[in-house]
């Protein structure tokens, strides 16, 4: 029996029994059940009932579920089963995931090392999509899930209802995709290929980085509009990276494909290599608030000199003793100086000698008397 899930306690889709809805979307509905049957939770996803009559939505909501059944890899969450409800609703059932996305870390604050570690996991899964001759078309932080296990987490991707095959990858008339993370030819009418994912990858890895997209853009028009010669605002020095991470970033993210990485797992090696000089730096977000361990990228902006309205007191030379302060109308006695007080010393070596001559003479002349 196939009940929607609402307030009854015993509410099941197919043999799994509900236990809470996670979220929802545009088109579909994600619940959280349980398969008894192997006792592990699993998250099933419902096709809105606005949209069960409509077949263009239900083919792509069912291609989403055979493209996830078909393709067996951690990288990729996985479809187990394609059903029906009983209001002849489809809906499939996935792996859960309870780590959350890339997005909650993006909105949080990542340190450069891991935006580019976790940017390079979700390359590497696009790129198992590529192999299986798929294009996502919707790559974002939101779209891309988090396992957790030791040592951190891990990066799934999810949520191929706009997929398509290569082959057959022209728009159709219908604009599908994220605009802040869409490459400027998806909007358009020829053709396209794994490159506008790439493109993405280049948009994610950007956000994770600076907690913003690349660029302004909200809607497709704004897309179609941008200007063919613009480049991502430069990050680099910001984050004291090595400047090949901006010019990864022009590339990526230009509006020639041809000037782009030339597949995901080569932007993969990228990110990670950027990752390894990046070790130890901190969040942009955090840089205020958290203490890290002194960089040359420091170091060189305590020598630099400041731009701001504080400047350094000048140099003096060695201190020189103050004289005491002495009250108005008191005598005043000059300390004696150095030669005052050698001069003193002597005039008492001098006399003192002559008395001791002199008594000397009286003791001789007495002994010869």
């Amino acid at each position: 029996m196939n009940n929607l899930p609402g307030s009854d306690a015993s509410a099941r889709i197919g043999r799994y029994p509900v236990v809470r809805r996670v979220g929802a979307g545009a088109f579909a509905t994600v619940w959280l059940a349980r398969d008894t049957e192997f006792d592990v939770d699993v998250a099933i996803k419902v096709l809105g009932d606005n949209w069960s009559a409509d077949d263009g939505i239900r083919d792509r909501f069912l291609t989403e579920a055979t493209f996830l059944r078909r393709i067996r890899d951690p990288r990729v969450v996985h479809v187990y089963e394609i059903g029906t409800l009983d209001d002849d609703r489809p809906y499939f059932v996935m792996d859960y995931l309870d780590g959350g996305t890339l997005d909650d870390l993006r909105r949080t604050g990542l340190a450069p090392a891991e935006a580019l570690r976790l940017a390079a996991e979700a390359a590497r899964g696009v790129e198992v999509l590529h192999r299986h001759h798929l294009i996502h078309r919707d790559v974002t932080p939101g779209n891309l899930l988090l396992s957790r296990r030791e040592g951190g987490p891990s990066v799934v991707v999810a949520d191929l209802g706009v997929a398509r095959a290569i082959a057959t990858s022209s728009v159709g008339g219908m604009i599908v995709g994220t605009p802040a993370y869409m490459a400027p030819e998806q909007p358009g009418p020829e053709p396209i290929d794994h490159r506008v994912d790439v493109y993405a990858l280049c948009a994610v890895a950007y956000a994770l980085l600076t907690q913003t997209p690349p660029f302004a853009v909200e809607t497709a028009t704004d897309l179609l509009h941008r200007a063919s010669d613009s480049v991502p605002p430069p990050v680099a020095e910001r984050l004291g990276a090595p400047a090949r991470l901006d010019e990864l970033f022009r590339s990526g993210l230009a509006t020639d494909p041809s000037r782009r990485p030339p597949s995901a797992a080569i932007l993969a090696q990228s990110f990670e290599q950027l990752a390894e000089d990046l070790i130890g730096v901190p969040a942009l977000a955090h840089r205020a608030v958290r203490a890290s361990a002194p960089t040359e990228r420091r170091r060189r902006a305590a020598d630099a000199p400041p731009t701001g309205p504080f400047r350094p007191a000048p140099r003096v030379g060695p201190v020189r003793p103050i004289a005491p302060r002495v009250e108005a109308g008191a005598p005043v006695s000059p300390a004696p100086g150095p030669r005052n007080r050698s001069s003193t010393f002597y005039i008492t070596m001098t006399v003192l000698a002559v008395v001791l001559f002199a008594i000397f003479l009286a003791v001789v002349v007495s002994v010869s008397g």
